[in-house]
């Protein structure tokens, strides 16, 4: 009785280098493997393969032979042959889509097998390219070129403005005459928005803006110089190029004359914070605030009934200038970094002098009264910048002694309530030390 035959299917793809080894061959650990790989692939230059053309019958192969790819392969177990025939012919036609060899010949060399493994590198990378535009296919539909944007918000009636645009817009509706109140504070409240970016701050003295914003200090209006307080303030914090030029047009004279006349209390807190925003980190502005009677100004906001929140804030902005005028002397001194005109101007700034003259030893220490704690707290750290000037007066002050004794013993005793709650170095223990600090001074 005959063994049965076995079968099995083997794609036997023509190109594989594990037949033939026409690409690259893997490296292998011995010289000799490689020395053997070499000298067939030599061989194989030489030699002429005779191509085995498959039908849908069995058919013997002979020694060296090719198959083409998708071919059925078998063992003749009783011949002991190897047989090939075709698998599915459509099949077979579908997977070659034009890489296929032209089989008109009836022998290929290596050469022309190195030929077709190089025609399927560049179909790989044509498949490649084929993802890329896919992908560039769908970043263009998520993603809608910024021209036809533009096309659609024209459509629509959108404008689609720069801050420059917007900033030139509300300056030009504020500035109508058509325009009503309310369109008038609409346009400075959005535009104070704007104005808090330094590059907008200086667009808008570019083209005019902020003149027209200062020329609204003058208004009749009450909120029309509250808003225009707070757009200026914004646009002078930190930007000594609109600082210098709101000198020149005249801000500083206009901020005081609306701080010593009768104003609503909400005017003033704007106009207030505008001259603080003017005169902070710029000496120049503050020699010309005492040569105006700045300081006469502030003494007079400060001793209005019903101003405590003014007078804090008063007290701060001299606080400040007092110890910035003391850091840039001793940075010039300790770095030489300062300008010698910057220097100069600082001092000319005779700040300390003015402020014994004006009587804000005695006013600062009045205000050390008032019931808020933050309140005193800004008070006390003015008066430990003024007692190298305000000493004897301070001496000479019996109200200051006892409220100096009297909120010494209220920090004491809130002091020990942070110190049983395990607070080493709360907020009244620090209050608790200016205050004993002073009266140390003060002996």
């Amino acid at each position: 009785q005959l063994l049965p035959l076995l079968r099995w299917v083997m794609p036997c793809v023509f190109f594989s280098q594990k037949e033939f080894a026409l690409t690259n061959p893997e490296k292998s650990s011995t010289k000799e493997t490689e020395r053997k790989e070499t000298k067939a692939e030599e061989e194989l230059d030489a030699e002429v393969l005779e191509v085995f053309h498959p039908t849908h019958e069995w058919q013997a192969l002979r020694p060296g032979q090719a198959v083409p790819a998708g071919s059925h392969v078998r063992l003749n177990l009783q011949t002991g042959e190897r047989e090939a025939k075709l698998q599915y012919e459509d099949k077979f036609r579908n997977n070659l889509k034009g890489k296929r060899l032209d089989i008109n010949t009836n022998t290929y060399t290596s050469q022309d097998l190195k030929s077709a493994l190089a025609k399927f590198k560049e179909g790989a990378e044509m498949e490649s390219s084929e993802e890329d535009k896919a992908r560039q296919a769908e970043v263009k539909r998520l993603f809608r070129p910024i021209e036809e944007l533009k096309k659609d918000f024209d459509e629509l009636n959108v404008v689609i403005e720069t801050d420059m645009q917007i900033m030139v817009r509300l300056i030009n509706k504020f500035n109508s005459s058509s325009s009503s109140l309310e369109e008038k504070i609409a346009a400075l409240f959005d535009l104070e928005y704007y104005v808090h970016q330094m590059d907008n701050a200086q667009d808008l003295l570019s083209f005019g803006g902020l003149q027209v914003v200062i020329n609204g200090l003058n208004s009749t209006e009450p909120l029309v110089k509250e808003y225009a307080a707070f757009v200026l303030g914004a646009a002078f914090s930190s930007n000594p190029k609109v600082q210098v030029e709101a000198i020149e047009g005249g801000a500083l004279q206009k901020l005081l004359v609306i701080l010593a006349t009768e104003q609503p209390l909400t005017a003033k807190k704007k106009v207030l914070f505008a001259l603080c925003s003017l005169l902070r980190h710029f000496p120049y502005a503050q020699r010309q605030f005492l040569k105006l009677g700045g300081l006469q100004v502030l003494r007079s906001l400060v001793q209005e009934k019903g101003t405590e929140v003014l007078a804090v804030r008063v007290v701060t902005l001299l606080y400040d200038l007092v110890t910035e005028k003391m850091f840039a002397e001793e940075e010039a001194e300790l770095t030489q970094e300062m300008s010698p005109e910057k220097l100069q101007q600082y001092r000319q700034v005779h700040l300390l002098p003015g402020l014994w003259e004006q009587g804000w030893c005695e006013i600062t220490a009045h205000l050390l009264a008032l019931p808020e704690h933050d309140a005193r707290e800004k008070v006390l750290q003015t008066l430990g910048v003024l007692l190298t000037t305000c000493r004897d007066r301070y001496r000479q002050d019996p109200q200051l002694g006892r409220t100096l004794a009297s909120l010494q013993a209220e920090y004491q005793a809130l002091a020990s309530l942070e110190l049983q709650d395990g607070e080493d170095e709360g907020y009244f223990q620090e209050l608790l030390g200016s205050v004993n600090s002073l009266l140390k001074e003060l002996r």
